[in-house]
């Protein structure tokens, strides 16, 4: 029994960073986060509900100016400030936001949000973890080793949600009437606007697969769904 009281540990602090990392979000959100209420966008959400046969997606702005989408583990669905003001300064259009949207709430439906918590509250046992027993043997490169174990548990999944979540928001836009266009457009606009920003690209690309990667398994969706079952 003994031998089992360390992994009964870290199973606890797994817990411990879960639990205490979804109130802190929860927290943080609902300080500073705002109903999403824009002339240009609640038609989009209408439109969205509908096809999915329910009442008007509800969204929230967060009120922090880089430019991103957030699914919460509660559920509830964000755009930044700083994507509220790309809209009004008319460089992406609502439809575009709507693929956001979308997105977010395909990240919902396959239940991403709260595994990409139970991940992160696993990279942090991770890091603990190894940087004790790796710090025993290699005391100046122990944590740095602990850190890059850490960061490819994060991205193990990471790359797979997004996948299927622009599969989930193609199928909505389809349903909806919008398509897979603003889709595409926004990943290319985003492109650019991180070529440009350099070190400071956009929240929206990170950890994220390629844009022509992403663009491309769109398109590959839209050939598999429209070629008529034999």
């Amino acid at each position: 029994m003994l031998k089992l009281t360390p992994l009964l540990l870290l199973g606890l602090y797994v817990a411990a960073m879960y639990f205490f990392s979804a109130w802190r979000l929860k927290q943080e959100l609902n300080t500073r986060s705002t109903p999403l209420k824009h002339p240009r966008l609640t038609p989009m959400l209408e439109r969205l509900g509908k096809a999915m046969d329910l009442p008007p997606v509800k969204a929230h702005i967060y009120e922090i100016e880089p430019i991103n989408g957030l699914a919460a583990p509660d559920g509830r669905i964000f755009l930044t400030r700083g994507f509220i003001r790309k809209l009004d300064a008319c460089e992406v259009s609502a439809e575009e936001l709507a693929s956001v949207i979308a997105h977010e709430l395909g990240h919902v439906a396959r239940g991403h949000s709260r595994r990409r918590m139970v991940d992160f509250a696993g990279q942090n046992a991770i890091r603990l973890a190894l940087t004790g027993i790796i710090g025993r043997f290699i005391p100046f490169i122990g944590a740095w080793i602990a850190n890059l174990a850490a960061a490819a548990v994060a991205a193990r999944l990471s790359r797979q949600d997004e996948f299927e979540a622009d599969e989930f928001a193609s199928a909505l836009m389809i349903k909806a009437g919008m398509g897979t266009g603003p889709q595409k457009s926004l990943f290319r606009k985003l492109d650019a606007l991180s070529g440009l920003m350099g070190a400071g690209a956009p929240a929206w690309l990170l950890s994220h697969p390629k844009t022509d990667r992403r663009i491309a398994a769109i398109e590959a969706n839209e050939a598999r769904w429209q070629t008529p079952k034999a």
